[in-house]
């Protein structure tokens, strides 16, 4: 795999961090916003918000522009916002900059994604986008404990500088990595600029809508628990906090498994990835509002929840490329933005069942109802893929992009 694939892969770790490390500091965030800690829970869903937003908006202004200066570009915004939100004194500043952060880091992951499998060809866009995509898993082993850690001992906004510092880092990278292709010798055809109108043609297909679907349920049946499990962990479970980062990490262990798993069989078996994966989440999410109560439980099925749900991840990406073919900015961008879309809605529903005096365990139960959804939209995918006439591949020859 060329060097940029992992560099994007960090690039997404540091984003992904800032997206996720919020489950395990709303107690202490509520406390010095003077918010409740559902109202705290809602900086998720505002991150999750600007990615719906930012996804499709970004990808098509920046179309024509150079792949590393986008992403570069993103990168900028993304860590000055994540400046501001670290000296917030009040909640709607932080509020703000979680939405424009998020609108920055969406518009990067649609251009990683489309200049990973530009990279690679379509042969190999399975495995380069799970090491892409896994930055969001090595976030949730390493960063999100790592910043909660941080957090409780120098506070929140610390792990908001330590975000932006590795954001940084990861600007380099791109810098460094990232490269426009170089024209081969006798090659004067001028390349294809990219068209609004081809990009628009390119949604066309119901079938690319129905992944979507998947994309918004599967994974983000897991936000629900997650969002909150910091807090169930402690009143239900009768954890201490210290206990905490341990039980995310091993969330975070669990899903890189899958995710390297789901990437190395997503290419030749997409829809039984899809199946297994969405089926172990289900059942997890059911256990922990079962078992609730109980620490061992609980702490297993959180791992295998983070295996099975990271594990549908390549194999969603792989089936969004399959109906895309050539044009694939705007179809590669939303993506995120129905992963997102998922993301906004579980901590909010879960929320929901909180502030309804349900308990914490009561978001595993939202959590199981969405990924019931999900298993449906695959079992709609895959039968339409049986009618459907494949799409043209992408070329296989890996290209440079600029």
């Amino acid at each position: 795999m060329p060097v940029a694939i992992y560099v994007l892969g960090f690039a997404i770790f540091a984003q992904g961090t800032s997206e996720f490390m919020l489950s395990g500091l709303l107690p202490e965030m509520a406390h010095d916003l003077n918010v409740s800690i559902p109202d705290a829970g809602l900086l998720i869903s505002a991150y999750a918000i600007g990615m719906v937003i930012g996804a499709p908006l970004l990808a098509m202004a920046t179309l024509r522009w150079p792949k590393r200066r986008a992403l570069l570009s993103f990168l900028a915004v993304f860590i000055a916002a994540h400046m501001v939100g670290a000296v917030a004194t009040g909640y709607p500043l932080l509020f703000t900059t979680r939405v424009i952060g998020a609108i920055a880091c969406a518009g990067f992951f649609g251009v990683a994604a489309v200049t990973a499998v530009d990279l690679v060809g379509a042969h190999r866009a399975g495995r380069a986008l799970s090491i892409v995509i896994g930055g969001i898993t090595v976030s949730t082993v390493l960063g999100v404990p790592l910043g909660t850690v941080i957090g409780q001992q120098l506070g929140w906004r610390s792990a908001f500088w330590t975000v932006a510092a590795l954001a940084a880092v990861a600007a380099a990278g791109v810098a460094v990595s990232v490269r426009t292709a170089p024209r081969r010798p006798g090659d004067e055809t001028p390349r294809a600029v990219p068209r609004f109108t081809d990009e628009l043609r390119s949604l066309a297909d119901p079938g690319l809508w129905i992944v979507y679907g998947t994309s918004a349920l599967i994974f983000s049946s897991m936000m629900a628990s997650f969002s909150y499990l910091g807090a169930m962990l402690t009143t239900d479970t009768g954890l201490d906090a210290s206990w905490v980062p341990v039980v995310l990490a091993l969330f975070g262990v669990g899903s890189l498994i899958g995710i390297i798993v789901g990437g190395r069989v997503a290419d030749a078996h997409p829809f039984p990835t899809l199946y297994l994966g969405a089926s172990g989440v289900l059942l997890s999410c059911i256990g922990i509002a079962a078992f609730a109560s109980h620490p061992i439980p609980v702490i297993v099925l959180v791992f295998l929840m983070g295996l099975f749900g990271l594990a549908t991840n390549p194999a969603i990406n792989v089936r969004v490329y399959a109906h895309l073919g050539q044009v694939r900015t705007l179809g590669g961008a939303l993506v995120t933005s129905a992963f997102n879309v998922g993301n906004t809605l579980a901590p909010w529903l879960a929320g929901l069942a909180v502030a309804a005096g349900l308990g914490y365990r009561s978001t595993a139960w939202v959590g199981a109802g969405m990924c019931t959804l999900g298993l449906l939209t695959v079992a709609a995918g895959h039968l339409r893929n049986r009618r459907r006439t494949p799409v043209p591949p992408v070329s296989a020859e890996p290209v440079l992009v600029g």
